[in-house]
Formats: C-alpha cells, sequence, structure tokens
C-alpha cells in the first residue's frame, strides 16, 4: 500500500534530490502536496525551487505551498555560503511552469490533516521545522492524523554543522524542533552522524551523471557544486547527501540502523542553542520519542538513488 506524505522543505541541493528521489518513487509513495519553509534559502527561492524540481520531474501537478518566511521565535539563518545564492547552484534556475498555490501551507497542513483519516498521512521536514510546529501549536487536533514523522535534522556524534553544538535545520528553529520532538507522534531522526555517511563523492556523481536524462545531469550539476564546502570542510571525499535519507528510509529501511532514544533540543543557552541532546544510552529518565538513526549502508543508498533517477530516462 502507498504511503501518503507531504514533504516540508527548504529547497537546498539536497532538499531537490529528495523530492526527486520521492518523484521517482510512485508505486510506494503517494506525495499529497510540498510545503516549503525558509531556511537554506529565503522563502521565496524555497517555493520557487522547489516548483523547478517539481517541472524537471514532469509533475508540475503537483500542489507546492509556501508556509513560514521567519522562525517561530528566531531570526532566520540561512546558508548561501553552502548552497549558492539561488539555493541549487550547479543547475540553470529558471521561472517554473508549476503554480504556487495560494494558501498557506501551515493552513494546508492543518485542513489535510483534520480531513485525513487517524495515523494516514506522514510527514517528511527535510528544513527547519517552522511549518509544522505552527501546524501543531495552532491545532493539536491534527496530531492523531499523523502516522509518523521522518526528519532531517540534529547530531549527536558529529556535532553541528552550523555551531559546534547544533545543527542547521535545528539551530534555523529551536523552538519549532522542540514542539515536534515533543509532539508525541512516531518520529525517526536522520541526524548528522547518519548523513555524514552517505557522502556523494566524485565516483558517485559520475554514475549520476552517466545516467543520462536530464534529472540525472542536473542532480550530478548541484551534487558538484555541493561538494565544494563540505569537502574543504570536513576534508571529506564528498559532500553529505542529508536530506534524501528521509526518502530512501520510507522506500527501503533495512538500508539504516536506529534506536529508539530520546532526544531533547537546546532553547535557551545561545551557547548551545539548538543542540540535540541525544540520550543513546538511556542514562535519563525521559521517556523515548525518536528513532534515532545512526548507521546506513551507503552503497545500497546509492544503488537506490542511482536506480531511482534512471526512472525518468523512460
Amino acid at each position: 500500500m502507498k504511503r501518503r506524505i507531504i514533504i516540508d522543505c527548504d529547497p537546498g541541493q539536497d532538499d531537490a534530490v529528495a523530492l526527486l528521489l520521492a518523484f521517482a518513487s510512485p508505486d510506494e509513495l503517494d506525495l499529497l502536496g510540498i510545503t516549503t519553509v525558509g531556511g537554506n534559502v529565503p522563502l521565496a527561492l524555497t517555493h520557487r525551487n522547489a516548483r523547478i524540481m517539481c517541472d524537471l520531474a514532469g509533475r508540475q501537478d503537483t500542489a507546492v505551498y509556501a508556509g513560514c518566511a521567519e522562525p517561530m521565535i528566531r531570526p532566520l539563518v540561512t546558508a548561501e555560503a553552502i548552497h549558492g545564492e539561488t539555493g541549487i547552484n550547479g543547475i540553470d534556475v529558471f521561472e517554473p511552469e508549476t503554480p504556487l498555490q495560494k494558501i498557506h501551507a501551515v493552513d494546508y497542513l492543518i485542513e489535510t490533516l483534520l480531513a485525513a483519516d487517524d495515523a494516514s498521512i506522514t510527514l517528511v521536514p527535510t528544513g527547519p521545522l517552522t511549518n509544522i510546529g505552527t501546524a501543531i501549536e495552532r491545532e493539536p487536533a491534527i496530531l492523531p492524523k499523523v502516522e509518523q514523522i521522518v526528519l532531517m535534522g540534529g547530531a549527536m556524534r558529529e556535532g553541528g554543522n552550523r555551531t559546534p553544538s547544533a545543527e542547521f535545520n535545528i539551530l534555523v528553529d529551536p523552538h519549532a524542533a522542540d514542539i515536534v520532538l515533543r509532539c508525541g507522534r512516531p518520529i525517526t531522526q536522520m541526524g548528522l552522524d547518519v548523513t555524514h555517511q552517505v557522502l556523494s563523492t566524485v565516483e558517485r556523481v559520475e554514475r549520476i551523471k552517466a545516467l543520462g536524462n536530464s534529472v540525472a545531469r542536473a542532480t550530478a550539476g548541484m551534487l558538484s557544486f555541493f561538494d565544494r564546502f563540505d569537502t574543504k570542510k570536513y576534508q571529506s571525499k564528498g559532500a553529505p547527501l542529508h536530506d534524501p535519507c528521509t526518502v530512501a528510509w520510507l522506500l527501503k529501511p533495512g538500508l539504516f540502523e536506529g534506536k529508539e532514544c530520546n532526544v531533547a533540543v537546546e532553547t535557551e543557552s545561545e551557547l548551545t542553542m539548538g543542540h540535540t541532546a541525544v540520550d543513546f544510552w538511556h542514562v535519563s529518565d525521559r521517556p523515548v520519542n525518536v528513532n534515532w538513526i545512526y548507521g546506513v549502508d551507503a552503497d545500497g543508498f546509492y544503488d537506490l538513488l542511482l536506480e531511482r533517477l534512471a526512472r525518468f530516462g523512460d
């Protein structure tokens, strides 16, 4: 049976690849809509970039909704230094044909979830959690409708990628992350501990490019740009492909290793703002709230991505 999902994102090259992976998997995933948020780049660019991915994938029928431009409390922090001024540097950016829906993303989330059966929709946030946190705060009655939340954000052993303590998505809106992590619904969390294992090496990017179709070439172009910052920062052989881990887990959870943990977010200390405190060894009495993913078969992940991107040549 298809899983009904909503992807909430801030494209970003890695969000863009997550969208393409979902588009390529219609047998498993029923993508109800895409909501966008200010994050990697401002909101006006994130919704444009999501709609560009719809155009590239031939999915102009996908509904895209613009959401919150600013975090719930703190000012917006963006990441053009990593993603480029467009957010998806590495491809030619154009004005997409896929229309932007007039309804606000938070209103769409609330209306769609309230109208759904209990535990029937999976939320897949790959950016700051502002839209999801705002929807929960405004209308808690949506929560029973959520089957699960599969999100990218946080870090434990890897430390932070934007501050010594915090991963970018959680840092941008720690207060929304706190709401989501305390919402009581099943959560699977892809932090840097796992995403730093799926490196877009030159060899892997060349394999994607060699598929030859327009979507694969666009993916290779984005990843080639995306590599520049992280390979210098981490002295690694490729940039981590963070956000597609969420969709890959939905498609092939057996590729990943996880552990039931409590995860809490720091919302007060400026020194450690956005830190995710992962109780991996159950040393506290805080209740389990997250399936914390910490391991992945990286070759299997890229085999899946290649197999799905090849479908755009059909």
